[in-house]
């Protein structure tokens, strides 16, 4: 059986490597997805042949990461960046006069994060962000779930330990589906792919990494005595061990065929699935690069040159104020068209009120229009020669332009709000929205028009009223009739099926997205146990902070909601998770918290056992806690809570002799700072918090 496992796993990290990295599949979605099941049947069978580097494993795990700081091996040194050709032709000058001639391998330069990947005998063993270039943070949990990485080196002959450098990023089309959801939520969208690629590096949970959908392009190994002689041939020889490597390339022998390779990219870029900001000129020849050693800050064998970014002048012609579902007031200015990008730009977002003060934005003024990440259209300054005479500062509207409720401003955020949550018309078709979305309640038939057309007709004023839609009330609406009106009917009956997470989600409590809402159901089971929740048990919780906290106190809090959620009750929708068959009642409703890497079982394997025998799994340590699983690394500041509180905290061999050998560690949990976790282990756990996180930065 082992055999066949393994088997099936090469099998799968070959289609995978084919996929994403050579864009080049042989089989279907249904054949992939078949395999895959396939193998976890058979892991699930046979968990004594559980492996990390399966390809099951890439979608992460819901535990929250403690990202340790980590001394660099080798330092991650910043380029020098220029955005002259003059400057290049220095570059290229100063190359010849110390080393004579000399070729270069001319690369595009992502716009993402860096990252350093180590391999020991053909696996991933640690992926560590830049930091400061001396220390990064260890983000591996989160690397592991980018399919572009290779957990297993393909093919033979890579050194048996080594360091691969490159760049994680967001593709594109990530980075607008992100942002649409971060503001169905009520979140501020990222500024740009870069910022999204870094933060989700330093997600907390490795499974909402894996759902942001992140690339990895490498460019540069390091390592001693690598068997290469130039950077091209280390880089086609890692493109046949599996790793993604740029096409991007091209080996160039003077200024001539670099400036080529710029002004190429310079145009072709704008059609590329992803963000770039350059190129970057690296001296081929490992040889030469010794030689050249480094300055303080950056080699002196290579030199990024960054695009210009490109702006158009046009003229602002007024402000449109967007009402959203969670009430958030977003200006957006009207312009004179203006081709930039390839694309006529009428329309940019101001972001909000503070944003307008800072570049002084007034009415009529001519200001400059880039995009952001090349696909967002942002105003970056004004043109103060053109600004027209006696115009006035740009006041911002002091009442909600959709119902004239008085606008507030939340403490720590820069966006204004409507208040006016149960009577603001975009806040009531925007919810109703939401809750009929896919990831929602799922009910087809019913779009954003179709909404707005029920809410005008006077159909719907809620979620709730959809329950009580009628064949023959919809079959005479404007485009619908009557086999509309039956589908419509069908996906809403069909909608009291969707389990507890989905509607939680979907009943759209402000910043409670798709992950949030999973967690708090896995932790709350009960709509009633939720709504009960104090603030310590919610933040507890995977993934909830106190903001999230707060949000649904509030939500609970107010009448509206409660009748909302009342009447969906009463219409037959789930507000219970559904309940699992247990093997045994041996943990009876005793709570864990799971900290650190265990030798016999995953942690997901872990939350799977404790909810199997009864118990419940949570995120971080409270009063409520009753026991804290304890394996190696644990987080230091779980393991002085547990001590503060007086948890008990076990290790994995207690663990399994609470759930084989019946109930009589369970029946006894008495809080103890004594611990059965040896005493070497919590010794090396107490020196690791006197480590101190240091400030990290983009690579440039």
């Amino acid at each position: 059986m082992r055999e066949k496992i393994e088997q099936l796993r090469r099998e799968i990290d070959d289609h995978n490597y084919r996929y994403y990295v050579l864009n080049d599949p042989l089989i279907g979605d249904y054949e992939f997805d078949a395999l895959l099941r396939e193998l976890q049947r058979l892991e699930e069978a046979h968990p004594e042949f559980a492996d990390p580097d399966s390809p099951t494993q890439r979608v992460g795990s819901d535990t929250a990461n403690a990202f340790e700081t980590v001394e660099h091996r080798y330092p991650m040194l910043s380029l020098s960046n220029t955005y002259s050709m003059d400057e290049i032709r220095e570059f290229d000058a100063r190359v010849r006069k110390e080393v004579g001639e000399a070729e270069y391998v001319c690369e595009l330069k992502f716009d993402g994060t860096a990252i350093g990947l180590t391999y020991e005998n053909g696996r991933l063993a640690r992926a560590v962000t830049r930091g400061d270039g001396t220390r990064g943070d260890d983000v591996t949990a989160n690397v592991r779930t980018i399919r572009t990485v290779p957990l297993r080196l393909k093919g033979e002959g890579f050194p048996p330990q080594f360091e691969i450098r490159g760049e994680i990023f967001m593709p594109l089309g990530s980075f607008e589906r992100l942002n649409r959801e971060r503001e169905d939520i009520g979140e501020a969208p990222f500024a740009n792919p870069r910022n999204a690629a870094a933060g989700s590096l330093k997600l907390q949970s490795s499974a909402e990494a894996a759902r942001r959908e992140l690339d990895c392009t490498l460019y540069s190994m390091v390592g001693e005595n690598l068997p290469f002689s130039t950077h091209l041939e280390s880089l086609e020889k890692a493109r046949t061990w599996g790793f993604k490597i740029s096409d991007a390339m091209a080996l160039c022998r003077d200024m001539e065929e670099i400036d080529a390779f710029i002004r190429h990219w310079d145009t072709a870029r704008k059609t590329l699935p992803f963000a770039t900001d350059g190129v970057v000129i690296k001296v081929n020849d490992f040889a030469l690069r010794n030689r050249l050693g480094f300055t303080a800050k950056a080699p002196r064998w290579a030199v990024a040159y960054k695009f210009k970014a490109e702006r158009a002048l046009t003229r602002l012609l007024s402000v449109d104020f967007q009402v959203g579902r969670t009430g958030a007031v977003t200006p957006v200015a009207n312009l004179e068209p203006v081709l930039l990008a390839g694309t006529v730009v009428k329309r940019a977002s101001l972001h909000n009120a503070e944003q307008i003060a800072l570049l002084d934005i007034r009415l009529g003024d001519g200001v400059y229009v880039e995009k952001g990440g090349e696909i967002i259209p942002k105003i970056t300054g004004v043109d103060l020669d053109s600004r027209p005479e006696g115009s006035r500062p740009f006041e911002f509207v002091a009442r909600c332009p959709e119902c004239g409720t008085e606008l507030v401003k939340y403490e720590g955020e820069a966006r204004h709000y409507c208040p006016n949550q149960s009577h603001c018309p975009p806040q009531i078709v925007g919810r109703i929205v939401h809750f009929i979305s896919r990831k929602a309640m799922n009910i087809d038939g019913l779009g954003d028009e179709t909404v707005q057309l029920l809410y005008d007709s006077g159909l719907v004023a809620d979620a709730a009223d959809l329950y009580d839609l009628r064949r023959e009330l919809l079959a005479v609406l404007p485009r619908l009739g009557e086999k509309s009106a039956d589908n419509i009917i069908n996906s809403i009956e069909k909608s009291k099926q969707v389990p507890f997470a989905r509607v939680l989600f979907a009943i759209g409590i402000r910043f409670v997205g798709e992950a949030t809402a999973r967690n708090l159901a896995a932790q709350f089971r009960s709509i009633d146990e939720l709504m009960a929740a104090t603030t310590e048990e919610l933040v507890a919780a995977e993934e909830v902070g106190e903001k999230i906290a707060v949000s649904i106190a509030d939500f609970f809090r107010d009448e509206t909601a409660r009748r909302l959620v009342a009447r969906l009750r009463e219409k037959g929708l789930r507000f219970e998770a559904e309940e699992k068959a247990l093997s045994s009642d041996a943990l009876g409703g005793l709570r864990f918290v799971i900290s650190g890497t265990f030798a016999r079982h995953s942690r997901d394997r872990l939350k799977e056992l404790i909810e199997q025998h009864g118990g419940r799994h949570t995120g971080s340590v409270s009063a409520n806690t009753d026991f804290l699983l304890a394996g190696d690394n644990i987080g230091p500041a779980k393991l002085t809570k547990a001590r503060k509180l007086g948890v008990r905290i076990i290790d994995e061999t207690e663990f399994e002799s609470m759930i084989a050998g019946g109930t009589a560690v369970a029946e006894t949990p008495s809080r103890s700072a004594s611990s059965p976790v040896s005493a070497e282990k919590l010794q090396k756990n107490e020196a690791a918090e006197e480590i101190k996180p240091v400030q990290t930065s983009l690579f440039e």
